[in-house]
């Protein structure tokens, strides 16, 4: 039932931009680290060719996908609608992790509503793009975004984001490199 595509076209684009939570996952390369998979929200994704995309990361309590993507690469992305006509799609592909003052940095957090808590952009070369039945999905109703994040980036302040993400963004749990001290 699963179809591979070449690339992303207007029709998977549409769809992709519709689906109002996503989800990423990621690796060390260490047998002994941990895999880890992040859901994410917000207008924060965007498809930026037929083989690549990218999303405006924010800040939170860890730095596992950075981590993981500035080690080895790999990434999944997974999309899966939750309305009446099941669906999943992922991307596989290899990431770059960019930070302010960066060409793509700038690129791709234009596209979206600015955000306090924006910290890097995350962009993935795909290598493959597929999708599958979902038909395991359970049917639910999108009934909005949380604005707990922007509440909380918005009361510590642009020094406080940068107070918290020195502490607990620098490294991954496994004590992989994250975000650089101070950015």
């Amino acid at each position: 039932m699963g179809k591979i595509f070449e690339g992303i076209d207007e029709n998977l684009k549409t769809w992709i931009q519709r689906q109002p939570m996503w989800f990423v996952a990621t690796a060390p390369l260490s047998d002994q680290g941990h895999v880890n998979i992040s859901p994410r929200g917000h207008d924060s994704f965007s498809v930026l060719g037929p083989n690549q995309v990218a999303w405006v990361d924010y800040t939170g309590s860890g730095v596992e996908t950075i981590a993981h993507i500035r080690e080895n690469g790999r990434v999944c992305l997974m999309f899966n609608s939750f309305d009446d006509r099941p669906r999943i799609v992922r991307l596989h592909g290899r990431g770059a992790v960019h930070l302010p003052g960066e060409e793509i940095f700038e690129k791709v957090v234009a596209l979206h509503p600015e955000h306090p808590s924006t910290r890097a952009v995350i962009s993935v070369q795909l290598t493959r793009i597929s999708d599958s039945c979902g038909w395991g999905v359970p049917v639910m109703e999108f009934a909005g975004e949380r604005e707990l994040l922007r509440l909380q980036a918005e009361k510590k302040g642009a020094a406080g984001m940068e107070e918290y993400r020195a502490q607990k963004n620098s490294l991954s749990i496994d004590g992989l490199p994250g975000l650089p001290a101070s950015m």
